[in-house]
């Protein structure tokens, strides 16, 4: 895979953030290619109807910014597969207190060249650790994570988790964060096709 091709990836996966945080729907619908597939932790399935939620959801309730470090980008052929950092950054109000989530993840991504166009074609979220703070400290904050009982869920996404809970949504099952089962499965399947399998 030469320079070009893996400059034309890393572009996709910038233009995702930049389109995502901004509302720019068409232009987050022009990542991908049709039948796309994403998995975060509040969405699983076509890549369509994930930008129609976010569409949906937009200005109501939170707000979010993606921080995306540079790409890792590997690549065969027609085929490339790209490994991003991401600090994933939420304001929201759960319980009349404003809170600041700070998730940090990478993203993993299949990417493929079609009609000389690199597009997504599926893009997972692994979750890697997590914080919640207020925006002014209170006494309101601190009654909120007495009662949280945000220990349910794994460290990785601990905050996330309860943070997707507060916001009426169900966890997309399975969460993925290294060493766990279905995740380490997941990397393979990526290295597999990667390779032509």
């Amino acid at each position: 895979m030469d320079i070009a091709d893996k400059m034309a990836c890393a572009e996709v996966v910038q233009a995702w953030g930049f389109a995502r945080d901004q509302g720019r729907w068409a232009d987050l619908l022009d990542v991908f290619h049709p039948g796309g597939q994403i998995h975060v932790s509040w969405f699983r399935g076509a890549y369509p109807d994930f930008v129609e939620r976010c569409r949906q959801n937009y200005g109501k309730g939170s707000q979010a910014k993606h921080l995306l470090w540079p790409a890792r980008v590997e690549g065969q052929g027609d085929r490339a597969s790209c490994e991003t950092n991401v600090a994933i950054l939420v304001r929201q109000t759960i319980e009349g207190v404003a809170v600041d989530l700070t998730s940090y993840a990478r993203f993993l991504d299949r990417l493929e060249r079609r009609d000389g166009r690199w597009r997504m074609i599926e893009r997972v979220c692994v979750y890697e650790q997590d914080r919640l703070d207020p925006v002014e400290p209170s006494a309101a904050f601190a009654a909120l994570m007495q009662s949280a009982d945000a220990a349910r869920y794994p460290a990785q996404y601990r905050y996330m988790g309860y943070r997707v809970a507060a916001a009426g949504r169900a966890l997309a099952e399975p969460v993925h964060y290294d060493g766990r089962a279905e995740t380490e499965a997941l990397k393979r399947r990526y290295a597999d096709w990667l390779a032509g399998k």
